[in-house]
């Protein structure tokens, strides 16, 4: 998976020009977060913004496209896609605390290394606008 990307400014919002593969990872980190039944305060808390956005996030980073397109982000909407990426891997340590790749990876069909590089993207493109 590609896991840098180039973000550009449109005023108060960024664009983001992403592989299918990288649409694909937030979507996925976004829906596993979404679709568990914490509580509202809870999603907040992880992810800086409400069930609306997030809900808004998905929709725009769903439709199965194969080539890379722009997608218009907030500085919030950043900051949740980021915090999903980053969240999502806590979900998956055992008792013993380690985290568990196999289930992360039949889970959300990607590696770890994929998300926090992902996310390290995202980071990295924000710093360079």
């Amino acid at each position: 998976m590609r896991t840098r990307l180039r973000l550009t400014r449109d005023g108060d919002a960024f664009v983001a020009r992403l592989a299918p593969s990288q649409t694909a990872a937030m979507r996925e980190a976004l829906i596993y977060l979404r679709h568990r039944d914490d509580s509202d305060l809870t999603l907040t808390l992880q992810l800086g913004t409400g069930r609306e956005t997030v809900d808004a996030l998905i929709e725009r980073l769903s439709g199965g496209h194969t080539e890379s397109r722009d997608i218009r982000f907030h500085a919030e909407e950043l900051h949740a896609v980021h915090s999903a990426l980053t969240t999502v891997p806590t979900k998956f340590v055992s008792r013993e605390g380690a985290f568990t790749e196999e289930p992360f990876h039949i889970q959300l069909g990607f590696y770890r290394e994929n998300f926090d590089a992902l996310a390290r993207g995202i980071v990295e493109a924000a710093s360079e606008v």
